[in-house]
């Protein structure tokens, strides 16, 4: 056991010794072998092997830095003990231990790496992409791109940082283009004879869409194609939406033109009846007048193709009732289709009867003009029978062959009511008011057709 004289500073010796050893960590390494615990792909090493030396293989860590402290500040820094610290490059990061130490196997206590930091995989945009130039490593950059028909939003371009984040948010690709649609150019149509209106077609327009194709779901505002335009000047207006709701609109007119030849008047003491507009190229103007007047010229008129009005400008003039004619009939035509005839037949003047019934139609003269009635008054016995129509005295041949055409007796009053196409409509033997004899004649067909002509042209009585 040596001296009892060395036995104190032997046991002063031990406690260091002891502590020196139990701060190596366990050997991670092959004893013995020498070799660096580092691979040769992963960091630099120096593979001298030192059979005999107590120190290990110099460390070399690829895109790192090596700091080692030697222990008692010793001159090798591969000493036994020897702590190394290291620290990546930007851009990497450190994988195994930040601290080596020099273990008493010869090999060091980890195996450490830097690789290259990686950034998240970046999520592919809908419609559209993303092209980089070294993936997703550090300083890589990326740019992004998007379909046709898309615009990016967001930062085109985005880079791998250090903090293993990208530069810029996630971009994506929206659709902020609007559709197109094209409408027809503008329509001109002239409407056609008799006619205010004309048909107009077209087809109906597709709207298109760079991100979605054609679009056929359009929404028309304004009339149909295929419709019947009036006169004048129409907007028809097309929408579209693509699926971002986006819009594209469109518009033309259609313009409508009716051909006219310029508004004709109702004769004086006349009526008018227009087919149409009453001025538009093919309407027909027909002319009628009042009671007791005739009609001269055109009956009826035609707006033309040239824009002129066909046939002569019509009049009314009074109607001229001719009692000279030979016959009954003759005198009977001259009323045809033009005015009704109340006759009024009586053996004497003195008759109480026919007194009183004429004092009761002078007093209604305006419903007589207004239904056209001409009263005819046959007064006597023949030969001395006296035939009148207002002024106009009638020979009494003429007058006798009347009351016998008409079979009106000849010794008694009576009234005989003739409608302007000739037929007996009503005999009377007594008296009969103006009210009633009116609204037996407002119920003629003909008179139903005079009394709307009437209440167009204002044309009334106030009793």
């Amino acid at each position: 056991m040596g001296s009892p004289a060395l036995r104190p500073a032997l046991l002063l010796l031990l406690p260091p010794l002891l502590l020196l050893l139990l701060r190596v960590p366990p050997s991670r390494g092959f004893p013995g072998s020498g070799d660096s615990p580092l691979e040769d792909d992963e960091v630099g090493y120096s593979h001298t092997r030192y059979k005999d030396a107590p120190w290990c293989s110099p460390i070399k860590v690829k895109y790192g830095d090596v700091y080692c402290r030697a222990p008692q500040g010793g001159y090798y820094k591969t000493a036994l003990g020897t702590r190394c610290d290291i620290r990546c490059r930007k851009g990497y990061e450190l994988h195994g231990s930040s601290q080596l130490i020099c273990q008493s196997n010869k090999r060091w206590s980890d195996k450490v790496i830097c690789k290259q930091k990686r950034c998240p995989t970046l999520a592919m945009p809908a419609n559209g992409g993303f092209k980089c130039v070294d993936g997703a490593y550090f300083n890589s950059r990326c740019e992004y791109y998007c379909s046709p028909g898309y615009t990016l939003k967001g930062e085109r371009t985005v880079t791998c940082m250090d903090n293993k984040a990208w530069s810029g948010r996630p971009a994506s690709c929206v659709d902020m283009e609007p559709p197109r649609i094209k409408c027809p150019s503008v329509k001109e149509r002239i409407a056609e004879p008799n006619k205010l209106t004309v048909r107009v077609s077209w087809e109906t327009p597709e709207g298109r869409d760079t991100a979605d194709g054609i679009l056929t779901d359009v929404i028309l505002k304004g009339l149909p194609p295929g419709s019947h335009f009036p006169e004048g000047d129409h907007k028809i207006q097309y929408t579209v939406y693509d699926r971002a709701e986006n819009k594209g609109t469109c518009k033309f007119r259609v313009k409508v033109r009716v051909r006219r030849c310029g508004k004709l008047n109702a004769p004086e003491n006349g009526y008018m009846k227009c087919s149409s507009d009453g001025d538009n190229y093919g309407a027909t103007c027909e002319f009628s007048c009042i009671g007791g007047y005739e009609l001269q010229g055109s009956p009826a008129r035609v707006c033309q193709s040239n824009l002129a009005w066909s046939g002569a400008e019509p009049t009314c003039a009074a109607m001229n009732v001719n009692v000279g004619v030979r016959t009954a009939a003759a005198l009977l035509d001259q009323f045809y289709e033009k005015r009704r005839l109340l006759i009024v037949s009586t053996p004497t003047a003195r008759n109480l009867l026919y007194r009183l019934q004429l004092g009761m139609l002078q007093q209604a003269q305006c419903g007589l003009d207004l239904r056209h009635i001409t009263v005819v008054e046959l007064v006597g016995v023949f030969p001395t029978l006296i035939g009148r129509i207002g002024a106009k005295i009638m020979p009494p041949a003429l007058a006798l062959q009347l009351r016998l055409l008409l079979r009106i007796p000849l010794y008694s009053f009576s009234m005989v009511l003739v409608d302007k196409h000739g037929m007996d409509k009503e005999r009377y033997v007594s008296l009969v008011t103006p009210v009633a004899l009116f609204n037996l004649i407002d119920t003629f067909p003909l008179r139903k057709e005079e009394m709307v002509l009437q209440a167009e042209m204002g044309q009334t009585c106030n009793t």
